[in-house]
């Protein structure tokens, strides 16, 4: 089959209010630097994501102690760069360390500017609070914005709908509207600490990019044989999300 008629089977979708064009199935980064998912089938797996039409590649600067990123950096060798639309995470709460992250994950990923940065694992009440500091996390995304290390920034949560709602209300306090916010959307999220009930719709009326994950829960729901693993992301993509980000850790 011609990679034009590959491409044309994948479904895109506005990211936010960005304008940009993103594969509505996403790489995850970390399953790809796990043990036994060795070198080559790392780089395959990405490039073959890439020649289908797959153009969102998620990441973060400590997946693997940096082997996700290293091997994503060469998977974009090779003219596979501008195919893709490379997110990458950091943890860092201070401005120093922000940037010492960003720097990492920029010579991991062999890349000049990175599409996406998002402050990873928003967790707790402070964590707004610190990042959104005057020597913050967020001082250092919005110098290397200005720089062109960086295009667009968001923020993830894995946890609890509540702090997400607050980083939203906090970044407005500071005048700031992300690009995207990362949550868990699946099966199961409606019945315990419900982002797809508190977050989603806030976001749609902001017009901020939804970006989904955990739609199988790491395979923790697919151990129920209650539903497939198709049933688990036709879920997601149902709702209003950009991307579901998945992991892909065999061809």
């Amino acid at each position: 089959m011609p990679d034009s008629a590959l491409f044309s089977k994948m479904i895109y979708r506005t990211l936010g209010s960005t304008g940009e064009k993103v594969s509505a199935i996403g790489v995850g980064g970390w399953h790809l630097g796990l043990k036994y998912v060795d070198y080559k089938l790392s780089i395959r797996i990405v490039r073959t994501a890439l020649d289908r039409g797959i153009n969102f590649l998620d990441n973060c600067w400590d997946y693997n102690e940096g082997v996700s990123e290293i091997r994503m950096g060469k998977a974009l060798q090779n003219g596979y760069r501008k195919k893709a639309f490379l997110m990458t995470k950091i943890d860092g709460r201070t401005k120093k360390e922000a940037a010492r992250q960003l720097n990492a994950s920029l010579r991991r990923l062999q890349v000049d500017a990175i599409d996406l940065v998002q402050h990873h694992e928003i967790l707790r009440y402070e964590d707004p609070h610190r990042i959104f500091d005057e020597e913050g996390a967020n001082a250092a995304l919005l110098e290397a914005r200005t720089a062109g290390k960086i295009r667009y920034i968001g923020f993830t949560g894995h946890k609890d709908p509540h702090i997400h709602m607050y980083m939203l209300k906090v970044a407005s306090d500071h005048g700031f509207k992300f690009d995207t916010v990362q949550m868990p959307l699946n099966v199961m999220d409606a019945h315990y600490r419900s982002f797809a009930n508190m977050v989603v719709p806030e976001l749609v009326k902001k017009k901020i990019g939804i970006l989904g994950m955990k739609s199988m829960a790491n395979g923790i729901i697919l151990k129920s044989h209650t539903v497939t693993a198709i049933e688990c992301l036709h879920y997601a993509l149902n709702l209003p999300t950009s991307v579901v980000i998945t992991g892909i850790d065999s061809m």
